[in-house]
């Protein structure tokens, strides 16, 4: 066997001054397991195992830029100094194994106050013990027995604009190399996308360009102050998968967007918006909507959703379908999948010293 032989999972592939040594990520999971939005050391072996295992990005879970940003009273968050330090310690040691940390900054929105799903992910009212008012771009529940959450200020959405900025700040101190908007899944920035959720008449609601303008604040507002030799993704619901809800047509006039503010990678997930569009979701068709992106050629695209094979990721890179294979529920069963797919795929990738013996 060739140490040069050539596999496109296993490719790098440099965005502005960072290089990611291979095509894997280890797409955001909520690990539920902060206090008071601080990680802890359930988070340095999260992370630091699948940088072991040879993923070349780990990306954070969600991490909140506001106290009311949690999905559940137990999200890690970065938005003091505790947190700051904390995560400072996970990124140093995914680095000495040679992968990149990147760290995925959001907000709840109206899907906020919950428990984790082990507990039943049910809201948790405003009234009730460690629950709290969630925000939105309209006063319109997730679903029933959730809040009615507060529509939200001119002056709520410049707090929110401000604490994404504050946080990119402080993911620059910890040492994170790629910053990812969360703008998927119904959370706060995709609510002000879709028609669904957003029922405004002021200039971040009506038409397309007023839904998006949200989003597109926070990312100017954070690309001004990320270093410019790091990259920033964007993580997306390519589609509502509703009728009367946010189409793949919406999505091609944001990456181009995006685009021109600097944005490096688009994350391609979908839904999320509510309980009947993941009733109607398809992983098989959003890979497809990730392809179709790709082939508009505006912006590398990351591909999400059931990756579980690694020879179908590596065609999918072989015939430039994609950039980077963004690999969630199989890294959490195989902390080291791309070691595994390095060897099945009969590529030279280096193992650990330590664990040399075993492969």
């Amino acid at each position: 066997m060739s140490d040069n032989k050539k596999i496109a999972l296993f490719e790098p592939l440099q965005l502005r001054d960072v290089i990611f040594p291979n095509r894997i990520v280890m797409s955001p999971m909520c690990q539920y397991s902060a206090k008071e939005g601080v990680p802890n050391a359930w988070h340095l072996v999260h992370y630091g195992s699948r940088a072991v295992g040879g993923a070349s990005l780990l990306m954070t879970e969600a991490t909140a830029v506001l106290h009311e940003g949690r999905i559940t009273p137990f999200d890690a968050g970065l938005w003091n100094d505790e947190q700051q330090n904390n995560w400072s310690q996970v990124v140093r040691f995914v680095e000495q194994q040679g992968a990149v940390m990147g760290i995925q900054l959001g907000h709840a929105g109206r899907k906020a106050s919950t428990l984790p799903p082990w507990k039943g992910a049910a809201p948790i009212l405003p009234d009730e013990e460690r629950g709290w008012l969630p925000l939105a771009p309209s006063s319109i529940p997730y679903t029933e027995g959730y809040a009615n959450p507060k529509m939200m200020s001119t002056r709520d959405i410049a707090a929110v604009v401000d604490a994404f900025v504050h946080s990119a700040k402080r993911a620059e101190e910890a040492g994170f190399r790629v910053i990812e908007l969360h703008a998927a899944h119904g959370y706060l920035l995709q609510s002000f996308l879709s028609p669904v959720t957003n029922h405004r008449n002021d200039r971040y609601g009506g038409d397309r360009e007023g839904r998006m303008r949200l989003l597109l604040e926070v990312t100017d507002a954070v690309r001004s102050v990320w270093p410019e030799g790091n990259p920033l993704f964007v993580r997306i619901s390519t589609i509502d998968w509703l009728a009367e809800g946010w189409q793949f047509e919406d999505t091609l006039a944001l990456i181009r967007e995006l685009a021109e503010r600097g944005v490096d990678l688009v994350d391609c997930s979908s839904g999320g918006i509510n309980p009947e569009a993941r009733n109607n979701a398809s992983l098989d068709r959003q890979r497809e909507y990730a392809f179709r992106l790709k082939e508009e050629n505006i912006l590398p695209i990351g591909v999400v959703g059931g990756v579980v094979d690694a020879v179908e990721a590596n065609r999918w890179l072989e015939m430039g379908k994609a950039d980077l294979v963004i690999i969630g529920r199989a890294l959490l069963r195989d902390p080291h999948w791309p070691l595994n797919a390095a060897k099945q795929l009969g590529y030279p990738l280096e193992w650990p010293v330590q664990y040399d013996r075993a492969k």
